[in-house]
């Protein structure tokens, strides 16, 4: 049985899934003005992951469209997303346990004290002492007799900067808008795609249409 509708679909560029089987549904978002054709266009199986398979699969928008054409016969397909998408199958059970746990603690550890590491660095390479002691001497005319009022500021004017550029007091986030990691790890992330697109278009490994 054909059909005349209109399938608009907005695939995403990255989907993560915990299921082995890739649907329509999965790779983005459908609508349609016949309920049943739409139901039936999210049903369509685009890949299985198979054991020992690669557990990233680009499959092209145009191999897509004509899955849904082959259930769908007659039906026109829209799409206002990526042209690719870039699918990774995610083993929930691979990530549990002691060592998740032992990995957090050690990338935590590691910001930590690294990033301690590195201001502190940064206040020996520049002399933040001499530069107290100097600023103390200028304004009080004689020299300091050790760590005062300036230096007590300053580490809580650094404290308050950090939490204020970061956005985040703890778990919670001081305004709505994006911190400058979550705006670069987006970047970062797009980057990410975009390469293992290209790569995978280059091997001629992406599942497109024949």
């Amino acid at each position: 049985m054909s059909t005349n509708a209109t399938i608009y679909l907005k695939a995403e560029q990255n989907v993560e899934l915990q299921s082995e089987d890739v649907y329509v549904k999965d790779i983005g978002t459908l609508t349609c003005s016949e309920e049943h054709i739409l139901a039936k266009a999210k049903a369509v199986k685009l890949h299985h992951f198979k054991a020992g398979e690669e557990k990233r699969q680009v499959i092209s928008i145009l191999k897509v469209i004509e899955e849904i054409q082959k259930a769908c016969p007659g039906a026109v397909i829209e799409n206002i997303g990526e042209t690719d998408v870039l699918v990774e199958w995610i083993d929930v059970n691979k990530h549990k346990g002691l060592l998740q746990w032992l990995k957090l603690l050690f990338v935590a550890l590691i910001s930590f004290f690294g990033t301690a590491f590195t201001i502190m660095a940064f206040h020996n390479d520049i002399g933040i002492n001499d530069v107290f002691s100097k600023i103390y001497e200028m304004v009080m005319g004689r020299p300091g007799d050790g760590y005062g009022i300036l230096e007590l500021a300053y580490s809580i004017g650094l404290a308050v900067g950090i939490i204020v550029f970061f956005n985040h007091i703890g778990g919670r986030r001081i305004t709505k808008d994006p911190t400058p990691i979550e705006v670069e790890m987006r970047v970062y992330e797009r980057d990410v795609n975009t390469a293992l697109i290209e790569t995978a278009e280059r091997e001629g490994k992406v599942k497109d249409v024949s």
